[in-house]
């Protein structure tokens, strides 16, 4: 196992059976600790999604710490799932993805489902986001990509105004 979805992983072990966060581990790769990042943590059981949570933006001091608590969150958190339990752990897989910063899209022929990840953001109050990563089994069209992004966040391409960003991945693990 890489280092990346490894520290997923004891993350949220330590989490679920001890209730605790991890410390910094030792010997993490350089990168983990010196740079920053957005970090979107996909847990799965047995091939289902089990849990998915990012931030596409850094909101911790470094790579490592965003692992550690989307791992949790995406355990923990995500809406469309119940907590994980500990009988469960055996059988979960984790991905781990950096997201490199967001470029906004002037035309979508820059758009590509199976590079890019997209993040879309209208420009009304309250503000919507939807954020769909790249190379997602079942959605090999840019329309596609789109669509499912908006149902995700609310969003109407019809009724708002939006503002669609790209980003590429560095996708460790599955």
């Amino acid at each position: 196992m890489n280092p990346y979805t490894n520290l997923a992983k004891t993350a949220v072990e330590n989490y679920i059976l001890k209730r605790k966060i991890i410390e910094m581990p030792n010997g993490l790769p350089k990168e983990m600790l010196e740079k920053k990042a957005g970090v979107f943590v996909t847990i799965e059981k047995q091939g289902k999604l089990r849990g998915c949570i990012g931030t596409y933006l850094p909101v911790k001091e470094n790579i490592a710490e965003e692992i550690i608590y989307n791992a949790i969150a995406a355990a923990t958190e995500d809406y469309r799932f119940g907590p994980v339990q500990k009988e469960e752990l055996d059988y979960l897989t984790y991905t781990v993805y950096i997201l490199d910063k967001p470029n906004q899209v002037q035309h979508i022929g820059e758009l590509d489902p199976k590079k890019y990840g997209i993040l879309i953001k209208t420009l009304t109050f309250p503000q919507k986001t939807a954020i769909l990563l790249p190379d997602l089994e079942g959605i090999d069209t840019v329309e596609k990509q789109l669509l499912i992004a908006c149902q995700k966040g609310g969003i109407d391409l019809k009724k708002d105004k939006v503002v669609i960003y790209k980003f590429s991945v560095k996708k460790y693990g599955k």
